[in-house]
């Protein structure tokens, strides 16, 4: 089962790539709660809990036993979120880009983000990351995915997949709200201990969104596989490489 990043976005772009892996699984792509084009329902579920506790369920719903959940960012959160809360449920997890605690290695993400899109993206990154303190609008997330994004990845997104993606800025809104949001609020590592499954963990050395050190604390008791040359994702960049990792993982 995969899970998607965000928050706000849907399943879309990781399709094709992901659909390789179906020569060893049966790959469910699920758009979480609120985000993409499932139904949006109270913002108040827009949790994180909430969110961990829907894969439970939307598993349970389908008869799905011990799941393989691969979670890519926001996703990658959601999977940990879901396997702390019930960690006797996942078969194995697999997280990609993601951070473990809300708001990590932020001096580190605008230095990154400069290095890759030049002064301009690195102004962006810091007011982003440093200097804005009230909730972002949708001018403001439009430009972030204008300029920013495109720098998440070392190789460009097929721009097909990004016009078919149903984006819903209002979660990310949500998510992010000063004081009260999950963004730099959550934090997993009280909790990571609880993850009893066989977990991969994943990360792009060139990632500027959640940098190699954010995989590296997720998988303090366990071994992070560090993929040369990547940014955001892994599976973009190097869809080979990072296929063949979670494919021997799932058959091993």
């Amino acid at each position: 089962m995969l899970l998607h990043g965000g928050p706000g976005f849907d399943h879309t772009i990781y399709k094709p790539v992901c659909s390789a892996l179906a020569d060893v699984a049966q790959v469910i792509y699920l758009d979480h709660r609120g985000n993409g084009r499932s139904d949006a329902g109270p913002k108040e579920n827009w949790t994180l809990a909430q969110w961990g506790d829907d894969v439970c369920a939307f598993c349970d719903a389908l008869g799905i036993d011990k799941p393989i959940v691969l979670g890519v960012s926001f996703g990658g959160m959601v999977a940990m979120a879901y396997a702390t809360r019930h960690p006797s449920h996942p078969g194995k997890l697999i997280v990609i880009s993601a951070e473990a605690k809300g708001g990590s290695h932020l001096e580190k993400r605008v230095e990154l983000f400069e290095r890759f899109g030049g002064p301009e993206v690195g102004a962006l990154a810091r007011r982003r990351f440093f200097e804005e303190k009230g909730q972002p609008d949708e001018a403001t997330i439009a430009e972030w995915r204008r300029l920013a994004m495109p720098h998440y990845t070392r190789k460009p997104r097929d721009a097909d997949a990004m016009r078919r993606a149903i984006i819903r800025p209002d979660v990310l809104q949500w998510f992010a709200r000063p004081e009260v949001g999950e963004a730099r609020a959550f934090d997993f590592f009280p909790d990571l201990h609880r993850i009893s499954c066989p977990t991969l963990v994943m990360g792009g050395e060139d990632d500027p969104m959640h940098p190699i050190e954010s995989q590296a604390e997720i998988a303090a008791a366990l071994a992070p596989n560090l993929v040369p040359g990547c940014g955001h994702g892994v599976i973009h960049d190097d869809p080979e490489r990072g296929l063949a990792l979670i494919r021997q993982f799932i058959t091993q």
